[in-house]
């Protein structure tokens, strides 16, 4: 089967999750991301599910729908047809009443037939901004997860307190593990898009563009992290420099006087 570059596949997405999980637990085997992965890789599977959910139509709710409207709208003609003027020629003041009543039947009866009408696509807003205020909460853990890892404390040695956070990680470590953030946030709002996909609600559109706008700004702030950790591991390397083989004090003995003439 060919892959559709015009529209996202929640395959793909999944088995990207799953790479990416594998990764942090092989490198990071005992970090708390690690669960926060499972959570995604478990939110992306029901976002499977739930997407195909949401683009489906309901059809019993319609029926249901289309029931109720015929309902009263039969309702409404036979009130109508019952109705009758007990006078024959009807006074001004009679006539006002009549037409007042009548309009705010109307209006009414014309709520309720768009209450009926709309109701399919409030449930389906109602999961689908269910689904997204999941994945915001997720991105704010992640979030909470790189707080501490500050790169400064590679180019500043610095006395830690009581309460100070642990920090065994080197530079490379570093990277790595802001990159997986980075990587999780972008997930994120991927898995959002797909609720949206083939339900083009603009109150569902606007909050997963808010949840993207989240997750880009989150991952804009890791970024500056990790364009600093390059600058911490040159200066550990120059505070630490290579040590260069001492030269020998005496020529070797098997080289032959004319082979170093020729050299």
């Amino acid at each position: 089967m060919a892959v559709s570059y015009l529209r996202l596949d929640p395959n793909q997405i999944i088995e990207t999750v799953e790479v990416l999980n594998r990764r942090i637990r092989e490198r990071f085997p005992g970090a708390n991301l690690n669960k926060v992965c499972d959570s995604l890789l478990d939110v992306s599977r029901k976002a499977q599910v739930r997407s195909d959910e949401i683009s489906r139509p309901m059809y019993v709710l319609r029926l249901l729908t289309l029931l109720l409207i015929v309902g009263i709208a039969s309702m409404f003609v036979q009130l109508f047809r019952q109705f009758h003027l007990k006078d024959a020629n009807p006074s001004l003041e009679n006539i006002l009443q009549m037409v007042d009543a009548g309009f705010q039947t109307l209006v009414v009866v014309g709520a309720t037939i768009v209450f009926l009408i709309t109701l399919e696509s409030r449930v389906k807003r109602g999961r689908c901004l269910r689904a997204i205020h999941e994945l915001r909460s997720i991105a704010h853990i992640i979030d909470m997860h790189q707080l501490t890892k500050d790169p400064d404390r590679l180019l500043m040695a610095g006395p830690d307190t009581i309460s100070s956070p642990q920090r065994t990680m080197t530079a490379f470590e570093l990277t790595r593990y802001l990159d997986y953030c980075i990587e999780m946030l972008s997930l994120a709002g991927k898995i959002a898009a797909l609720y949206t996909q083939h339900f083009e609600d603009p109150e569902a559109v606007s909050a997963v563009n808010d949840l993207e706008d989240l997750t880009s700004g989150l991952s804009r702030k890791i970024w500056q992290k990790i364009m600093v950790l390059p600058s911490a591991g040159r200066d550990l390397s120059l505070a630490n420099p290579p040590v260069a083989p001492a030269a020998p004090l005496f020529p070797s003995p098997n080289i032959a006087p004319s082979q170093e003439s020729s050299t």
